[in-house]
């Protein structure tokens, strides 16, 4: 999923209207005395870090020496005489800091210095801030709105578009080729969600992660038929779970200093865990960044059957922390920017759904940036099959890179394309045995017509 660290913005050339426009349920900010962060920060200066081999980048919140006291970053000025620029530092100003620097936002005490502490450390961030919170999204809009416009091309948040929800299997009409069938390894799709009756992560504390996960132990407990499974916590499974977690690709393990800054990482591995299905084709991370990130998925290339075991995976958790917790809404969402996550880019679906597909032919003789190219003419992106940045043999992962501004099946049906035209493009690829990508350029046109 193109995410907080990604190096690549969606567009949204087609999108919702709302019959009325616009945004309620705006939380009201608190100004306070500038100070240092809040006493749940837990952090550590980046001069702090410098002096203390304990301190682990990967997981410790370590802030800017400045935004640790109220201070518009020195170091930000110099990242903004650069390019490429982080969209944060697209935005913010030292006029915009001062007007935003004293206010806090009442569920997490979060300031505009944690929103944007992220892109501050690390200039190479694609997107460098995030919410601590649901109202961090209109509180600090000033900063947000924006850098959700660049990252969600063509959505705008001026009332004028409102995000639509549709889990619906039935409506995918797209339909896989042959030749697209017999390629796909492997299908997996998931989605981020965020219980609405708590901070997000990075404005959490150890108390809240702990009450996430003990809450979702009573819910995976009530999960029946092909969604029952296992909940593993990570603080107290075996050295033989985590290993077989491990071999199987199943374990989230953190280790990430772009994620870290934010405060994603903190008090690891207290209230960390995975829910594991007995088929091991649903899987729910528990507090690896949002709350809950939902997967589906399965060998094969099946994207109908991956998607409607994830719509009635994410009914079953929603329904039973209802019933457990006696609320009429669980999840954070807002009419205009869909389901609420901690980072900006994953706003919207919060979906991402990917198929690993064997592309040999392409893979030798234009390699996976020219691959990438051919996949955006589609709505898609394409990766290294073990993650951003990872380098290709004979596959690789496609999947939708849109997210705000359309429904989940239309996603689905983004991922249909995508795999259906490199199937297409391989075979000619393979065929005529060509090794410049121009000369698949007419197919690539018929086919995106």
């Amino acid at each position: 999923m193109g995410g907080c660290n990604s190096t690549t913005a969606t567009d949204n050339s087609a999108h919702q209207k709302p019959t009325s426009s616009q945004p309620n349920g705006e939380a009201k900010a608190e100004s306070k005395p500038a100070d240092e962060m809040a006493q749940s920060s837990n952090y550590v200066t980046q001069s702090m870090a410098a002096k203390d081999p304990k301190v682990d980048p990967d997981f410790d919140l370590i802030m800017d020496d400045d935004l640790a006291v109220n201070k518009w970053p020195a170091q930000l000025t110099e990242h903004q005489k650069k390019e490429p620029m982080s969209l944060m530092a697209q935005v913010m100003t030292p006029e915009l800091f001062e007007k935003l620097k004293d206010i806090r936002t009442p569920t997490a005490n979060w300031s505009i210095a944690r929103a944007m502490n992220t892109g501050t450390c690390y200039p190479t961030s694609f997107v460098g801030c995030h919410a601590g919170d649901p109202e961090s999204y209109s509180i600090f809009k000033e900063l947000l709105h924006p850098v959700i416009e660049k990252y969600h091309k063509g959505y705008k948040l001026d009332g004028s578009m409102k995000h639509i929800t549709d889990m619906d299997p039935t409506k995918i009409t797209s339909k896989l080729s042959e030749s697209a069938h017999s390629k796909i390894i492997s299908t997996r799709i998931r989605v981020a969600r965020n219980l609405n009756f708590f901070p997000l992560n990075p404005g959490g504390s150890i108390d809240t992660r702990n009450q996430i996960a003990e809450l979702m132990e009573k819910v995976f407990a009530t999960m029946e038929g092909d969604l029952a499974g296992t909940f593993y916590r990570h603080t107290s499974m075996t050295a033989e779970e985590t290993k077989s977690l491990v071999d199987r690709h199943f374990l989230f393990r953190g280790k990430d200093k772009m994620q870290a800054a934010s405060g994603y990482h903190q008090h690891w591995a207290q209230g960390r865990g995975i829910f594991l299905n007995k088929d091991e084709t649903f899987i729910v991370w528990l507090n690896e960044g949002d709350h809950l990130r939902i997967i589906s998925m399965e060998n094969g290339g099946d994207i109908i059957r991956v998607f409607e075991r994830l719509s009635r995976a994410i009914s079953a958790i929603e329904n039973g922390v209802k019933k457990i917790t006696g609320r009429d809404s669980v999840f954070a969402s807002d009419p205009h920017i869909g389901m609420i996550t901690c980072c900006p880019s994953n706003l919207g679906t919060a979906m991402r759904g990917s198929v690993h597909i064997k592309v040999p032919a392409m893979a030798a003789a234009i390699g996976l940036a020219e691959i990438d190219k051919m996949a955006r003419k589609v709505q898609c992106q394409a990766r290294g099959s073990s993650g951003e940045h990872s380098a290709i043999v004979d596959r690789v992962d496609i999947s939708n890179w849109r997210r705000l501004g359309f429904t989940e099946y239309n996603l689905c049906q983004d991922l249909v394309k995508g795999a259906n035209l490199l199937a297409s493009l391989e075979d000619k690829c393979a065929d005529e045995n060509i090794t410049d990508a121009s000369k698949l350029d007419g197919l690539l046109a018929e086919l995106t017509m």
